[in-house]
């Protein structure tokens, strides 16, 4: 189950499903989902194949990234477009990927968006607030070309 409390079971769900991939099994749609989420961040397939997976600590103190945060937050992403949630969301998806670079890119800064709506929610002890999610989505900027 990817939506559990337990850490090392999430943990587990992006391990297998990158091991099926790569065995060529196939894969149920989540699995799916988390490989192809995974095959676009090769920076974080020694992770996943390391034996200390389940066990390693991420922290803003070690000033190291977590990756299935990251990961996590692609997923809540596609998610989000697959059920248009928030209504309209799916449409500013649209009207936003000409002037990005590529989809993922776009990901990246609805990323943002939704992480600075999480944190909202949890500073305060309410529930996302979905209407300043997507204010927030409306206000992206094309970024800069690198």
């Amino acid at each position: 189950m990817l939506y559990g409390s337990d850490r090392d079971d999430l943990r587990r769900a992006y391990v297998d499903a990158w091991s099926k991939s790569r065995a060529g099994h196939a894969l149920e749609p989540l699995e799916r989902l988390l490989a192809e989420v995974i095959a676009e961040h090769p920076e974080y397939h020694p992770v996943l194949e390391s034996p200390d997976v389940l066990a390693r600590e991420y922290s803003s103190e070690a000033d190291r990234s977590n990756p299935f945060l990251h990961m996590g937050l692609h997923v809540a992403i596609r998610e989000q477009l697959a059920t248009d949630r928030p209504p309209g969301l799916r449409k500013l998806y649209a009207k936003l990927l000409p002037r990005f670079a590529d989809a993922h890119r776009l990901e990246h800064a609805l990323m943002e968006c939704l992480a600075d709506t999480l944190w909202d929610a949890q500073r305060t002890g309410g529930i996302p607030d979905e209407a300043r999610y997507l204010s927030r989505v409306r206000r992206l900027k094309t970024p800069r070309q690198r």
